[in-house]
């Protein structure tokens, strides 16, 4: 009889190749839905300002993790998961198609009314993220081996590389070839489609294990977390590392802001700055897999840390569009890295049961993400970018004492 703990060979192979194909197809759709460069520059030519930016900024990279606080009970309570990665990944099709249509056809006249529309769409392709990665955390955990799971997530990163090169340079052309309105409107048509191509990979997904964990209601979720935070001694240094790390990845949509404010960079600049992004990412993704057997994760947290602040001090050293594509390229390093590092953490922190769980108390410790872009915009406006700065890299010292703690010698 088969051991129902395990994949069979089949189904672990047929799952490898979902994972395969969304990976693949997704890195196409991300780079024209960007949401470092893209969407602010696209926000501040409907007329946003930096407040407007540190608003979208909260809700794409803090509140997306902090809604899975709130799905997490719901989703954990069942034992197979694969409708409701489906449900939040369509979702997210549908609200980047109408924020193409409803550019494409907006009107000078009605820029209140434009930047409504985009708060709202951009807010369910957030909240429907974060239901899908729930489902996906869940999912993947129950896939990928304990000893492949840092090379599994290099690995993706590198597959995805390629693809997003391509992607990145198809994006500069399209940015650099229309005019504002029209060419966010075909990048996030264009982005929607192949999120929608992306999406096919999971329809083929199949579950054979089921989760075992039950949450009878909210309270007992609430119970539960507060059991895993007592008594599971790293969890509460990773939810430090995850907020004061986690805003190196919302630093980026504000260079968007100080070229456009004080440097005049426009939309081919914007596409120049995309493409360096992703050749970080697929430059520290390559290196990372090549030597995933011998670096261990302190080795790539205290890095990021020491990179994250370079990358705020070269900000303040830029007087050029030039200058700003180096910090871009450092910024993808940055992003790459957190991301293998926190998905990695996050299931050696966990058991096998209860990632689901664990991905939505993880989220509820997003705070700092979520509240540092919206003051950011207000700090920009009142005292300038260099306090702003100077208070990004406080933070980011900070995290140092929660790598120490944890200590992830794997």
């Amino acid at each position: 009889m088969q051991n129902k703990t395990e994949l069979s060979p089949k189904t672990s192979q047929r799952n490898f190749y979902a994972f395969l194909w969304h990976a693949s197809l997704l890195a196409f759709a991300k780079n024209f839905m960007d949401v470092d460069t893209v969407l602010p520059a696209m926000l501040i030519e409907s007329g946003g300002t930096s407040f407007h930016v540190g608003i979208m900024t909260a809700i794409l990279l803090g509140g997306v993790r902090v809604a899975q606080l709130f799905f997490a009970p719901y989703i954990s309570n069942k034992p197979f998961k694969k409708k409701f990665l489906l449900l939040g990944i369509n979702s997210r099709i549908l609200s980047i198609l109408a924020l193409g249509g409803i550019i494409f056809f907006m009107q000078a006249s009605d820029a209140g009314i434009v930047l409504w529309m985009i708060f709202l769409f951009i807010s369910i392709f957030a909240l429907g993220g974060a239901f899908a990665n729930v489902s996906y955390m869940d999912i993947i955990g129950k896939s990928v081996l304990e000893k492949k799971r840092k090379t599994f997530f290099s690995t993706r990163q590198i597959l995805s590389g390629g693809i997003v090169l391509i992607s990145a340079f198809m994006a500069r052309k399209v940015l650099a070839f229309e005019s504002y309105p029209v060419n966010y409107a075909y990048l996030f048509i264009a982005g929607g489609l192949f999120l929608l191509l992306a999406s096919l990979g999971f329809w083929r997904l199949k579950e054979e294990l089921a989760s075992s964990l039950k949450i009878e209601n909210s309270g007992d979720f609430f119970r539960l977390m507060r059991k895993e935070i007592r008594e599971n001694k790293s969890l509460p240094h990773f939810m430090g590392f995850v907020n004061s790390q986690g805003i190196a990845v919302a630093f980026l949509p504000f260079v968007i802001l100080y070229g456009k404010d004080f440097l005049g960079t426009g939309s081919e600049e914007t596409g120049d700055f995309l493409v360096y992004k992703v050749i970080g990412m697929v430059l520290v993704s390559i290196l990372v897999a090549i030597g995933a057997t011998r670096v261990k994760y302190n080795f790539l947290l205290y890095g990021n840390v020491l990179l994250s602040i370079f990358m705020a001090v070269l900000t303040l050293l830029s007087n050029n569009a030039f200058m700003l594509q180096y910090v871009f390229l450092t910024g993808g390093i940055v992003f790459a890295l957190y991301n293998i590092t926190m998905n990695g953490l996050l299931l050696e922190v966990s058991g096998k049961e209860n990632r689901a769980l664990y991905a939505g108390i993880s989220g509820g410790g997003n705070v700092l993400p979520v509240i540092f872009p919206l003051v950011g915009g207000w700090i920009i406006d009142q005292f300038g970018f260099g306090v702003f700065v100077g208070l990004f890299i406080f933070f980011s010292l900070s995290s140092i004492y929660f790598i120490y703690k944890i200590d992830c010698r794997k």
